[in-house]
């Protein structure tokens, strides 16, 4: 088995990957690795293909992959992910701000220090301030308190992996920035941090806009409610359908109740319909059983769901 795959999501990076792959090789030399490295063009625009075409006849170690359109860096690192042969699993980014230099530790801790993951930590950044630090810090916060994840720098690009670990997820969407999540949900608990030097874009720019601050939250709200909830839907809808049911029918019997109290000792009062109570009693009522509907229907879906019995196995004997 390779001792080392390299996987890098790329979109646009024609001038980057021959300085890139140079980079790569001669750290991987020095250290007598072996290793392959999994080139996937997203999509690329520019000549990028033409380039990886051009690496690939120099060098025997490179796999490339090219999509006929954008899909996205999840769905790359899914498709590098399902490729990969080595022992250990690198992700990096195609535009030289993740440093090659990094690989041999990164390396060591998932092989002598039997990490399941080890995260990147760009703690110094050489990126805008508002535009990407501070929104950074903000992210990585909410995730660490959601998940229990004691991570500084969710997002990473260039993060190793135990092969076990790449084989027993599925990346898609843009749960990229969630896969520690989704380790851990697998059942991979021991996951570990190293800072990583990070280096300032050297060729193009970043291919991230400020769409990712709509989709990241919802994406965040999707990956948790998965791991927690993906086998069981009926225990999030009916709990909460149940609820809220039984709230509105006893706000709509106390209304009843008090109505018919009234108007056997003749005090005046006023009707049932004309109180908005009732109405907002009504709706936590109707709201209780759709709830509870989805939750019926999400267990009929995830019963018939191909993968409902499939289970991270660590030993057998």
């Amino acid at each position: 088995m390779l001792q080392i795959s390299i996987v890098i999501p790329l979109l646009n990076e024609e001038e980057s990957l021959p300085e890139l792959i140079e980079w790569i090789t001669k750290v991987m030399k020095q250290h007598n690795f072996s290793y392959e490295i999994i080139l996937i063009d997203d999509g690329s625009t520019d000549n990028s293909w033409q380039v990886i075409e051009q690496l690939k006849s120099q060098y025997n170690t490179i796999k490339a992959i090219k999509f006929l359109r954008n899909y996205g860096k999840a769905a790359a690192l899914q498709v590098g992910f399902t490729e990969a042969q080595g022992q250990v699993v690198i992700t990096m980014d195609a535009d030289l701000q993740d440093n090659p230099e990094e690989i041999p530790e990164l390396y060591r801790m998932i092989v002598e220090d039997k990490y399941d993951l080890v995260s990147g930590w760009k703690k110094v950044r050489h990126d805008p301030l508002f535009s990407k630090r501070l929104p950074s810090k903000l992210y990585n916060w909410t995730v660490k308190k959601i998940s229990g994840i004691n991570l500084h720098d969710m997002n990473c690009g260039l993060k190793a992996y135990r092969q076990q670990v790449i084989k027993s997820i599925e990346v898609y969407g843009d749960m990229h920035r969630y896969i520690p999540v989704l380790a851990k949900w697998a059942g991979f608990k021991k996951i570990g941090e190293k800072i990583v030097k990070h280096q300032e874009r050297k060729y193009g720019k970043s291919k991230f806009g400020w769409e990712r601050f709509v989709r990241g939250p919802l994406d965040l709200l999707s990956v948790s409610f998965i791991t927690r909830f993906g086998r069981r839907p009926m225990h999030f809808f009916g709990l909460w359908g149940t609820f809220m049911f039984i709230v509105g029918g006893f706000v709509s019997f106390y209304l009843l109740a008090e109505k018919v109290y009234k108007s056997l000792h003749n005090i005046p009062t006023r009707n049932v319909t004309d109180q908005p109570l009732f109405y907002l009693a009504l709706l936590a009522i109707i709201l209780g059983v759709q709830l509870f509907l989805a939750g019926f229907l999400a267990e009929l879906v995830t019963r018939n769901a191909s993968d409902r019995n499939k289970y991270q196995i660590e030993k057998k004997i």
